[in-house]
């Protein structure tokens, strides 16, 4: 999407890529601002949480508030969907789990280099983190060698226990007892659960205490859209609460619109919970039982940070994610396909002497006879 309209200025009226990418696109002068002058259309972008807004706002750039560019779309975290017949809650409350060899070949992994590099590094600083002489947002945000260096370290002892790494299979996978624990976003552990649910899995989801990702998708309007006016009130239509409660119902994952209807539905009182989502919702919703999956409990959200760019170490980071996923192969699966392969050499080479052997005795053969016949 991002190389269609830098390099191609494609007419697209709008967009919804994560934050990191918006960040991007504000840096390279690629988003138009959202004109929310709607006349006797109600402005209902003025419903997003300011939590959202707030952490949005971080990716503003000199002279481009990014809340100007912005309407927050979906919202979750990263963490573990687990298995509760073969791994505690207890055992996910950690990373740990994750280079745990006795879950070798039941962990899948999300094909993401941003939500994997996160992990690693948080993890190599488990106790800087106890300790408190580090935060979740300065680790997943250090792109220096040498942090580059420590999360490749890790990625690559904990891939051994890989069954696979995945961008959307994993949740079926968890729903067949095929996997036992997948890194995962919040939107399809919800659907996951929900459907594990309906063949006699029981499945739950963690962020691990660690700290992870909290990640954000946007609305935004490009540089060389045409329809903006249209952009704007699609926007503002999806920011009504009852079309953002229907989208969400449909989806699995979180809107960003914090509206009173919104809370009122998603209350569940059979849940026996108490979060505090007055981060998200405002007053009156200290004490409510929801999913804690979809809306996290203030102490998860607090434990939590935004990925921003990698900007210009983005190709770095890349090149290490290529180096952890393509050495795959040890010593002797190595040996085995350069003896495939030189067993096929030598049985090319027969073939060829066979064939070579047989058009010489054919021309012998064919000579004997003219001089005969002679």
């Amino acid at each position: 999407m991002l190389t269609k309209i830098e390099r191609g200025h494609e007419d697209f009226d709008v967009v919804c890529p994560s934050e990191y990418i918006i960040e991007r696109m504000l840096k390279k002068d690629l988003l138009l601002p959202i004109n929310r002058d709607f006349g006797q259309t109600p402005d209902y972008t003025v419903n997003i949480s300011p939590y959202i807004q707030g952490e949005l706002d971080k990716i503003s750039q000199p002279g481009k508030a990014a809340n100007d560019y912005i309407v927050a779309y979906m919202w979750g975290t990263a963490g573990l969907l687990y298995n509760t017949r073969f791994v505690s809650e207890e055992e996910v409350e950690s990373w740990e789990c994750l280079w745990d060899p006795k879950y070798k070949g039941k962990i899948l992994m999300k094909d993401s280099y941003r939500d994997a590099y996160g992990t690693a590094i948080i993890y190599a600083h488990a106790q800087e983190l106890a300790d408190s002489t580090v935060t979740v947002e300065q680790l997943m945000n250090n792109y220096s060698p040498e942090a580059i260096a420590l999360a490749e370290e890790y990625l690559k002892a904990m891939k051994p226990n890989i069954a696979g790494w995945e961008a959307d299979f994993g949740k079926e996978m968890m729903t067949k007892n095929k996997a036992w624990i997948n890194f995962t976003w919040s939107g399809d552990a919800v659907w996951a659960i929900e459907e594990a649910e309906l063949v006699g899995v029981d499945l739950d989801y963690y962020v691990p205490e660690e700290g992870s990702n909290i990640w954000f998708d946007g609305w935004v309007i490009p540089k060389y859209a045409r329809n903006t006016k249209a952009a704007a009130y699609f926007i503002n239509y999806l920011c009504q609460g009852d079309i953002a409660l229907r989208n969400m119902d449909e989806i699995g994952y979180v809107s960003a619109v914090a509206t009173p209807e919104i809370l009122e539905a998603k209350i569940d009182d059979e849940l026996e919970i108490c979060s505090d989502l007055s981060y998200f919702f405002g007053s009156g919703a200290e004490c409510v039982s929801v999913d804690p999956v979809q809306y996290p409990d203030i102490k998860v959200v607090e434990r939590c940070a935004m990925i921003r760019d990698f900007g210009d170490q983005t190709e770095l980071v890349l090149q290490m994610w290529s180096r952890v996923k393509g050495d795959n192969l040890n010593a002797g699966i190595v040996l085995l396909i350069f003896l495939v392969f030189g067993l096929l050499l030598v049985w090319l080479i027969y073939q060829r002497i066979k064939k070579y052997k047989q058009k010489q005795r054919s021309r012998r053969r064919r000579r004997k006879q003219w001089y005969k016949n002679k």
